[in-house]
């Protein structure tokens, strides 16, 4: 799964070119943030470059978005020195994501660390006064950076950054969409072995292709979806795997047929050659430690790169041995959407486990072009949803079930109408009871 990283101009006068970073949450999909060079991740955070001299304004827009800003740090990163970037600024702030708006044309294997002996404990330090005194939530309290959830403190973030990135080597690139589907999808695995990149299921990682954009800058980073448990394909601990769809469109405007820079950088990538790669990144798709937990999960497309991940951990002999500590005994059930049986991406692994553990995994498909929805239109993954609404509501409302939605922007919506109509036949606005799900860190949402 991808998601772009986020970067805006800076200004020409001394003064304006003081550049921060802002970490923003909550931006809402409309037609002004479709016009923005940053698109929007519902569920993790946007980086937004902002010089000085229009941060009031910045923050004004952010505000109308419906965004909430998390952090403010000044952008000072100096050059790599033996594959580590120091920051020369005294305030700056450790953002716990990507700063995917950094330079990112440095070689190496280096992690980008600040050298500031003042940072508070914690490894953070108090941003300018200034920015103390602009940046304030509606309670009047100083937000300097987001907190890490409860029980998450130890999930590694931000090992390598994009002004010193990991090289890593290609190992494989494999078709996952079989004869007569749509379009191009691969399944990549990346070797680790000269690093100390760790992650666990549910992160992302960042990749940044080569060359210049259309500005004559370096290419930023996008981020994937980590489709490998913590052990990687092998159970090695040596490699981490991706899942990446070839991104292709029509102009709006010449209707000339645009291929995505960085998916078709990857999907083309042949063994041995490298790839530079940051993060790892995010906590929101983390599965819980319970291993007699529930899982629900809803996926389009690339979207089951996590889910392979969660089911990985959860089923594969290779991974139960090399996790005794977690056994799972739950009961997990993916609900997966695709245009064509040839586009049920890993269909045979998912096959594999669902016959194996038919007590403790369900597979349930929504293939759009092949199958009918009720009203006789086309099948989609809310359909599914809306079919078994019943049983997905009893679920939900057992305290040990978390679920998990990944794929296309714009599927939670079908999925909270099913959900609501099921809900409402106990008396129970769906909408208020979704809230308490977040609030208990049950309901994890990452679309693009």
């Amino acid at each position: 799964m991808y998601n772009q990283g986020a970067v805006e101009g800076a200004a020409n006068t001394e003064l304006g070119s003081r550049i921060f970073l802002y970490e923003v949450v909550g931006l809402r999909q409309s037609e002004e943030t479709d016009q923005t060079n940053y698109p929007i991740r519902k569920s993790g955070s946007v980086f937004i470059r902002v010089p000085y001299n229009r941060m009031n304004q910045e923050m004004r827009r952010i505000t109308r978005l419906g965004g909430t800003i998390v952090s403010i740090q000044p952008v000072t990163a100096l050059e790599p020195v033996n594959g580590k970037a120091s920051f020369g600024n005294a305030t700056s702030v450790v953002s716990e994501l990507a700063t995917s708006g950094e330079t990112a044309d440095n070689e190496g294997n280096g992690k980008a660390t600040p050298v500031n002996a003042h940072s508070e404990t914690k490894g953070f330090a108090k941003p300018p006064a200034e920015e103390q005194l602009k940046n304030k939530d509606k309670k009047g309290n100083t937000m300097t950076q987001a907190k890490a959830k409860k029980d998450h403190g130890d999930v590694p973030v931000n090992t390598y950054r994009p002004n010193a990135p990991f090289i890593g080597k290609v190992i494989s690139n494999e078709p996952l969409v079989k004869e007569g589907g749509i379009g191009i999808v691969q399944h990549l695995k990346f070797d680790l072995s000269a690093g100390d990149l760790k992650y666990i299921e549910g992160q992302s990682i960042g990749i940044i292709p080569p060359g210049l954009d259309k500005n004559g800058k370096p290419e930023k980073l996008r981020l994937y979806s980590i489709a490998s448990t913590r052990h990687g394909d092998d159970v090695d601990d040596k490699t981490v795997s991706l899942c990446v769809r070839q991104l292709e469109y029509k102009h709006p405007e010449t209707g000339e047929t645009v291929y995505g820079v960085c998916s078709t950088h990857l999907c083309f990538l042949k063994p041995g050659e490298e790839v530079k790669i940051t993060g790892p990144v995010g906590k929101e798709m983390l599965l819980p430690e319970d291993p007699e937990a529930n899982v629900i999960m809803l996926a389009t497309g690339t979207g089951i790169a996590p889910m392979r991940a969660y089911l990985w951990r959860q089923f594969k002999d290779a991974e139960r041995a090399a996790n005794p500590e977690y056994q799972f005994k739950g009961f997990s059930w993916l609900i997966f959407g695709v245009p064509t049986t040839p586009n049920l991406l890993y269909k045979e692994e998912l096959e594999e486990i669902q016959q194996k553990y038919p007590d403790n995994f369900r597979l349930t498909a929504a293939i759009s072009r092949e199958q009918k929805n009720p009203q006789g239109g086309r099948m989609y993954i809310q359909d599914r949803v809306a079919e078994h609404a019943d049983e997905l509501w009893q679920l939900i409302k057992n305290e040990k079930t978390h679920t998990y939605i990944c794929g296309l922007r714009g599927m939670e919506e079908g999925i909270d109408a099913a959900l609501t109509t099921a809900a409402a036949k106990e008396g129970v606005t769906w909408s208020d009871y979704q809230k308490q799900l977040k609030k208990a860190h049950r309901w994890h949402v990452e679309t693009y």
